[in-house]
């Protein structure tokens, strides 16, 4: 009798659409907007931006797996964290984390004791944002990311998956009150959304003379197509930020608006 062998796993990330898991819950998302802008995040917004840091972290996630799955390995280490952002520069986020990570001591110069542990600071009063404030609260939604993935990671990978979460969204929320200030079609031009299966559009030109605003809605609530507009900035290209936002729209369009 011939042996039959079992084919491999297959490598590649659950798209968000196919996940039962909310990792990043809107209440969450809401809490680290407040801790950057006093404006009012939507409920379209919140689920937007708890929508594309799952997508990142999906992603980053995955070539994680990838670079592990090369050493015959399930469980994830932070060198596969290394090697995923070596491999595809598109999953170089949340980069404010860099500086505080042991992980990445050899991009910055400095070095961190390997048990170096980050205490979490009270919330500023100046609402200046930091990659410390509260990076723990990510730690369960990066938990039910990894489980999805059929992926199990070291405390030092979960750690740092935790605080490029953190600080993502933190960036994502600075800049998404940066287009309500500035208005998304002065700084940013349009975002344009198109299924997966079709062809991105050729990028648009943006006339840096032009003052009238794109922007619709008043100045003091951020909406879902401002956290679009601020992944563009975080997300600089490719796959990923087309993925990203994407899912994004999925992820709106059957929630209840406010």
């Amino acid at each position: 009798m011939t042996a039959q062998h079992a084919s491999p796993e297959p490598i590649g990330p659950v798209p968000a659409s196919a996940m039962d898991v909310t990792p990043f819950k809107p209440s969450l998302v809401g809490t680290v907007f407040r801790e950057v802008t006093p404006m009012h995040i939507s409920r379209h917004a919140a689920w937007a931006a708890a929508s594309v840091t799952r997508t990142v972290l999906t992603e980053i996630i995955d070539g994680a797996r990838r670079a592990a799955a090369q050493e015959a390995r399930k469980k994830l280490l932070p060198r596969d964290l290394l090697s995923a952002i070596d491999r595809n520069v598109e999953l170089e986020v949340g980069t404010k984390w860099y500086d505080h990570s042991p992980t990445f001591h050899g991009l910055t110069g400095a070095v961190y004791d390997a048990e170096v542990v980050v205490p979490s600071r009270s919330r500023s009063r100046s609402r200046k944002p930091s990659a410390l404030i509260g990076a723990h609260r990510f730690e369960a939604g990066v938990k039910k990311i990894l489980r999805s993935q059929g992926a199990t990671a070291a405390p030092a990978m979960v750690r740092d998956l935790d605080g490029i979460a953190s600080t993502f969204l933190t960036d994502l929320a600075r800049d998404a009150a940066m287009v309500v200030r500035e208005g998304a079609g002065n700084r940013f031009g349009t975002v344009t959304l198109v299924e997966s299966d079709e062809p991105t559009p050729p990028p648009l030109l943006i006339d840096p003379l032009r003052t009238p605003s794109a922007r619709r809605g008043d100045r003091r609530t951020i909406g879902r197509d401002d956290v679009l507009a601020a992944a563009t900035v975080q997300l600089f290209g490719g796959n990923l930020r087309q993925r990203a936002l994407t899912e994004a729209r999925k992820a709106t369009q059957n929630t209840p608006a406010d």
